[in-house]
């Protein structure tokens, strides 16, 4: 099998990469660990008396940056490269749905804290345990990171790989309760090295390849063009759509919103759930600083009748634009045809001035939460 940094600089030589200092800095980096977990592994019996003896496991790292810089190809690379057995990817979010679930049967014995046991069942076969998208964004995750991975990189020897569009400083930003979740930020300073990925190249737009991001009328053909779009943004087949998976989001208050479809920080939901439903400002900014790219499928024609849906379409677009996030729709019509009639339409002008502004190239081009 060949090596993660034999395979990128493969892909520099064909073309499907451009040269890119952090990144090839990253690729180099993530093939030297890679060759230490190698090395390591292959004495028998290493990882179990290394976590007796709590020898130093090898540093792991944390690549942060804007949407389509390389991150996660970085990561395929290295996990589908690394020669052992005792690997493992899987996408953040999913890996805190299944820590909280270990949490509650733990809490259930009555036996104290239920923290190093968790952490003990989720090393027991696992020596990289390797994540996407590491993003904070509720409070139940910020209050239990730091002792878990503490427990995970110090105490069970773990070596830590993930992706992140944030630095470790800004995540959960303006959080609640969020002086809970300072330690994490400095175990990751300490523990990890930090990479920044912010090259000149955003490879997920250049794969949009101009794409259109409204589509109009609503029917297969238009559903059709946003599933593509979600495929060229996250890899998943448009044929796997119904697998995609779940999520939630803290919007505040102690509320959690569901999130029909999400992956790789794209998210998908109907106008119906955004805008039918009574919503405020604060879980509109919740979605925008989470995910990079919104997909909204289902937007109808409004008038009169419609006024409050109106009203909470504009504050929507309001934070999506605010935040630079890509916009990909399905709609009966236009944006100037969309509301037309009906207490604050005259105010919905502007909405239809950023709607447009939003299918632009030089917005599509900004970077997720860019000023």
């Amino acid at each position: 099998m060949t090596g993660l940094l034999a395979c990128y600089e493969t892909l520099l030589a064909s073309g499907e990469l451009r040269a890119d200092a952090e990144q090839a800095a990253a690729a180099e980096r993530l093939d030297l660990l890679q060759r230490q977990l190698e090395s390591l592994s292959a004495k028998s019996g290493f990882f179990s008396k290394f976590r007796n003896k709590k020898i130093e496991s090898p540093r792991g790292v944390y690549m942060w940056g804007g949407v389509g810089r390389g991150k996660s190809m970085l990561m395929d690379l290295f996990h589908d490269t690394l020669r052992i057995e005792k690997k493992r990817r899987v996408h953040f979010h999913a890996f805190m749905l299944e820590v909280h679930d270990l949490l509650r049967e733990e809490r259930k014995k009555e036996s104290g804290d239920p923290v190093p046991p968790v952490a003990a069942t989720l090393a027991r076969n696992t020596s990289c345990l390797a994540f996407d998208e590491m993003v904070v964004n509720n409070s139940a995750d910020a209050m239990i990171m730091s002792r878990l991975f503490t427990n995970l990189i110090v105490e069970q020897g773990v070596t830590i790989v993930t992706t992140s569009n944030r630095a470790p400083g800004d995540l959960y930003k303006d959080g609640l309760n969020r002086e809970h979740f300072l330690p994490f930020i400095a175990l990751i300073e300490r523990e990890l090295d930090v990479l920044p990925l912010n090259g000149p190249v955003d490879y997920r737009l250049d794969r949009l390849g101009g794409m259109a991001s409204w589509h109009t009328p609503l029917g297969e053909p238009a559903t059709a063009q946003v599933r593509e779009a979600f495929y060229r943004l996250t890899d998943y087949s448009p044929e796997d759509i119904d697998h995609v998976p779940s999520g939630e989001i803290d919007v505040g208050g102690g509320r959690m919103m569901h999130v029909p479809k999400t992956l790789k920080g794209v998210a998908v939901f109907s106008f119906k759930r955004l805008c039918k439903e009574a919503r405020g400002a604060s879980d509109f900014l919740a979605i925008a600083r989470t995910y990079h790219t919104v997909i909204i499928v289902g937007i109808p024609v409004m008038g009169p009748d419609n006024r409050n849906e109106a009203a909470r379409f504009v504050t929507l677009i309001d934070a999506l634009y605010e935040n630079k996030v890509k916009l990909f729709v399905t709609a009966d019509t236009q944006p100037e045809n969309l509301y037309q009639a009906g207490n604050g339409s005259f105010e919905f002008e502007r909405t239809v001035s950023r709607l447009n502004e939003m299918q632009s190239a030089d917005y599509l081009a900004l970077g997720h939460g860019e000023a």
